[in-house]
């Protein structure tokens, strides 16, 4: 017989070891798993399910009114950025067990539809005017409509949740009742009343604007110094100064010529120095190649601080100061207008007054006044004494003079028509000619300044004076007393926002509400022809509302009058208003018919006011501002408790974003490329307070982060597999790594709703990623993993880590669910859980886990790990050790709070070593220490013994259990355990 030999083959272990197990992937695919979890929502009805859980269950009800945006055009990323931060305030107030009422809306009257409308019209060779008002509102109506189906599902692609079924928009019928009722209310209380004052007038748009709807961009202007010569009068001796006013001239200085026709008088103040300046040199026709206007002998009236700015920019080359003119001497002037010498219609007198507008900080100490043209000059002129009849209509609506202004007649101040259109026309030269031509011109420029344009069209807009309708500010029960007290008594986030609204509400003039256009809400309401006063009769205002009820605010246009006025009034007698409401008040007005009685959501005698509004910065002078003044007007509070403001979004490099630019950013293509839930995440790590920037650079630092914490999540799903409550540990039996991981729970959950409470996304996501990164990642798995993969499962260590993984994942899919809710949602029912995620409340956690002495201990244990971790790279960096479990370190410990706090605990476990020993003995004098730590010292040793074929363990008890010689014990009888369990 030849001899036989038997071959041994190792056993794979690797069926053995209780590796992570989770079919949730690692690659999200959200642009394709989001549409699917919305599908599903849709389905269930998730929003409604929820809030009809909080109610079954007595929550509190809490309000975020929805500001609208405008039906017009696909959303931009500054949309997204609004509704996102808005779907964080309804998720994590249903997280923390509220019933949130939210129902976004839309704002569907105004100038740019109204343009886009008279394109299409054009397109077809019809002029707006030739269209019937009911045709060409219906075309508005069903361009706003589609437009808002459109945004609606944009929106509802971001995640957000809402009334989405039942949303507002100001053009619908029942709307434009509510605004109108509201406007009632202003006309009955005496607030309402129709002024003829200058007000900011766009010649493009053919309307007056309010001052929130006015932006200032740099212009350069024609800027003219102009002779306004004094008239001779029998002065007697009362001053010094009259003698020398003979043959003188008053000078001003403007940047608006095209004003000169329309001046009426010339003011100064009473506290500035003025005196009579003689020329007594001029440059040269040779040195200018032009002759100077300005000649030898002219005696010119300046404020003394700006006489030699404005003499040398008349090309004057010396002069004298001649003698002072007071105050008293001033007022009693009596000057000729700069143009009357070329036509009898400017041969009225123009009087000097005085105001508190004038200065010596530039100009000449001295204002041109046109009454009509500016509101300082508008104050003045009444103030003095004289009529709102004595203001000379002088510019026309399409911004041309009117044909009674003597020389001007039909020119242009600005272009209205063809490609010039919003540039200024020949107003302006033709004026500086004729004052040339009346030697009245002393000097002429241009200067760059900022200037008023119209924040829609972008074209520059003009002081006119025009006969308007306005809500009192100030006077018997201040409305703006009202204001102030509203904002004292609200909330603001951040809270510097209650200074820049307090201080527009300060300033600002009466609220300008009519506009001469034709799509929008009317002031239905008439005048007496004889009295000029409004129509206040109850029985009017409720045939009216009816009207518009059944038919839209059509009805007041399309209408017979007598079908408002009933038969207790003669249509003769009375003028209709068709001026339409400033879309501010619209806009104002949505609390009163999305918060106040609307019958087809829940709760509705109880949703006003709202506890939250949440729109852009620049809403302070808009929806915050004009929300305020209409329910202060009309219930005497704010409609709101708090305010959130948000800054707008630019490019990575901190420039506005331009599709000539090409820096936008456009959502859809984010949430096509990357998922929406990267939009999410980017929204929350932002400071919104500020202006947020957003770049393909910046959204892939997002995508990092977003993976980092799907990992977390996804590791904890796996290292929960399989887990039940039956193989859960009390708190009281748990080791303590894990009641220090439970205390920084208990510490971070109270962060989190602190920071949810105070809408501060921020701080609910950068400590809850640092969480997961540096304690959960970095220390608490990579400690625990050992236990969990290789120890039996019957072990207390490794069921209380399971235990407390477990609580992690809760606690992770409660924290992040409002901000990564596609992911949680995935996360969560990835677990077999029927019910969506949002319907869970982020219940408290227990008291027993604060824990302040583990907190402490566990500092001082990552301490003596960091001097060996790094002691250990460094033996890795030079290739001594290839792995941390060939390592055995010897750690001296000098501190007898850290000796005691490492005391009890499985050091090697720790270190993530196969063994370590502790040491209350001198360092050696070549051990490794970390600068400033010099009570840790590590000396490297190698692990002593055989490896585990397991766990890769190396240790000297390797082999010492006969039936599994290439393991340690503890592996050995987790092996022998999982053999039993097992067996056949």
């Amino acid at each position: 017989m030849s001899d036989s030999t038997t071959t041994v083959t190792a056993r794979d272990y690797r069926e053995t070891v209780f590796l992570p197990e989770t079919d949730f992937p690692m690659r999200a695919g959200l642009p394709k798993a989001e549409p699917e979890l919305l599908k599903k929502w849709e389905e269930a009805d998730l929003y409604h399910a929820v809030r009809n859980a909080r109610q079954a269950a007595g929550a509190p009800l809490f309000v975020l009114h929805d500001g609208p945006p405008y039906a017009n055009g696909n959303i931009h990323i500054g949309h997204a950025l609004n509704k996102i931060l808005k779907d964080f305030v309804v998720r994590s107030k249903f997280l923390t067990g509220h019933d949130v009422d939210y129902v976004p809306g839309w704002d569907c009257h105004g100038l740019p539809i109204e343009w886009k409308i008279e394109e299409e019209f054009r397109a077809k060779g019809r002029k707006k005017d030739e269209v019937p008002a009911a045709e060409f509102r219906k075309a508005c109506r069903e361009y706003a409509a589609k437009w808002i189906e459109s945004q609606r599902e944009e929106f509802k692609r971001l995640g957000v949740l809402g009334e989405w079924e039942h949303r507002y928009a100001t053009m619908d019928f029942s709307t434009e009742a509510k605004v109108t009722a509201e406007f009632h209310k202003f006309l009955m209380s005496g607030q309402l009343y129709r002024g003829s004052k200058p007000v900011m007038w766009s010649p493009v748009e053919r309307t007056a604007l309010a001052d929130a709807e006015i932006e200032y961009h740099p212009h350069v202007s024609p800027t003219i110094w102009v002779k306004f010569p004094i008239q001779p009068g029998d002065w007697g001796d009362a001053s010094e100064a009259y003698e020398h006013l003979h043959g003188a001239s008053v000078v001003i200085w403007t940047t608006t010529p095209w004003t000169i026709p329309a001046n009426r008088a010339v003011s100064f103040n009473p506290k500035v120095a003025y005196f009579v300046y003689e020329v007594t040199d001029v440059k040269s026709e040779e040195d200018l190649g032009f002759a100077p206007w300005v000649k030898v002998g002219d005696k010119l009236v300046l404020a003394e601080k700006l006489a030699e700015s404005v003499l040398l920019a008349a090309n004057a080359k010396s002069w004298k100061q001649v003698v002072d003119v007071p105050a008293e001497v001033l007022s009693g002037l009596r000057l000729s207008h700069p143009l009357a010498a070329l036509d009898a219609g400017y041969g009225f007198d123009v009087p000097m007054l005085a105001g508190d507008h004038v200065t010596d900080d530039a100009g000449t100490g001295f204002v041109h006044t046109a009454p009509g043209h500016g509101a300082d000059d508008y104050l003045v002129w009444l103030k003095s004494g004289r009529s709102l009849d004595s203001i000379p209509d002088t510019v026309d609506p399409d911004g041309a003079y009117y044909p009674h202004v003597p020389l001007f007649a039909g020119l242009k101040v600005l272009e209205t028509e063809g490609k010039k259109a919003g540039k200024f026309g020949d107003a302006n030269p033709t004026v500086m000619n004729r004052l040339i031509e009346a030697g009245n011109l002393l000097a002429r420029g241009r200067v760059e300044h900022s200037y008023p344009h119209s924040w829609r069209s972008k074209a520059p807009v003009i002081f006119r004076n025009t006969p308007q309708w306005f809500i009192r500010m100030d006077g018997d029960d201040s409305l703006r007393d009202k204001a102030r007290a509203a904002i004292a008594d609200t909330a603001f986030y951040p809270d510097q926002g209650r200074n820049r609204i307090g201080g527009m509400v300060e300033t600002r003039p009466d609220w300008l509400i009519s506009r001469q256009r034709n799509w929008g809400t009317p002031l239905a309401m008439f005048v007496d022809k004889k009295t000029g006063e409004p129509l206040k009769d109850e029985g009017v205002n409720e045939r009216i509302i009816k009207y518009i009820t059944d038919g839209g605010a059509d009805a007041w246009f399309t209408r017979p009058d007598a079908d408002f006025l009933g038969n207790g009034y003669n249509p003769d007698d009375y003028e209709k208003v068709t001026d339409i409401l400033d879309v501010w008040f619209d806009s104002g007005c949505t609390h009163a018919f999305t918060l106040e009685d609307r019958a087809d959501t829940p709760n509705s005698p109880s949703r006003w006011p709202a506890d939250l509004y949440l729109e852009g910065s620049d809403q302070h002078r808009g929806w915050f501002q004009s929300s305020l003044l209409e329910s202060c007007g009309t219930r005497g509070r704010a409609p709101y408790n708090a305010v959130l403001t948000h800054g707008f979004v630019l490019d990575e490099n901190g420039e506005k974003m331009s599709k000539s630019k090409g820096n936008t950013t456009a959502p859809q293509d984010v949430a096509k490329e990357s998922g929406v839930e990267i939009l999410r995440l980017w929204v929350a790590f932002a400071d919104y307070s500020e202006d947020l920037r957003i770049g393909k650079q910046i959204i892939q630092t997002t995508v990092d982060c977003y993976r980092k914490l799907r990992n977390t999540i996804r590791y904890l799903l796996g290292a929960i597999h399989g887990f039940t409550e039956a193989e859960a540990v009390d708190y009281a039996d748990m080791p303590s790594l894990e009641r220090y991981i439970l205390n920084e729970v208990y510490t971070l959950d109270a962060k989190v709703r602190a920071a949810y409470e105070v809408y501060d996304f921020a701080e609910v996501v950068r400590p809850v990623t640092e969480f997961c990164i540096q304690t959960l990642s970095a220390l608490y798995f990579d400690i625990r993993k050992d236990s969990l993969y290789c120890d039996a499962p019957s072990s207390l260590k490794r069921r209380a880590c399971r235990t407390v993984m477990n609580i992690l994942f809760e606690r992770l899919t409660l924290w992040l669910a409002p901000i990564l809710t596609f992911t949680c949602e995935e996360a969560w029912t990835s677990r077999g859980n029927a019910q969506a995620n949002l319907f869970r409340v982020l219940e408290d956690v227990p008291a027993e886990w604060h824990n302040l002495a583990e907190h402490d201990r566990w500092q001082k244990i990552e301490t003596v790990l960091s001097v060996v971790t790094a002691a250990l790279e460094e033996k890795r960096r030079d290739k001594v050790i290839g792995s941390a479990l060939e390592a055995a370190p010897v750690v001296h410990i000098a501190d007898g709070a850290t000796w005691e706090a490492m005391q009890g605990i499985d050091a090697a476990e720790v270190f993530r070593t196969s063994q370590a020993t502790l040491s209350l003995d001198p360092a050696p004098a070549d051990s490794f220490k970390l600068e400033g730590l010099a009570m840790i010292a590590v000396v490297f040793a190698r692990a002593e013994g055989r490896k585990c074929a397991r766990s890769w363990r190396i240790l000297p008890e390797v082999g010492s259990d006969p039936r599994y010689p290439d393991l340690s014990l503890r592996d050995a009888e987790a092996v022998a355990a999982y053999d039993q369990t097992h067996a056949g």
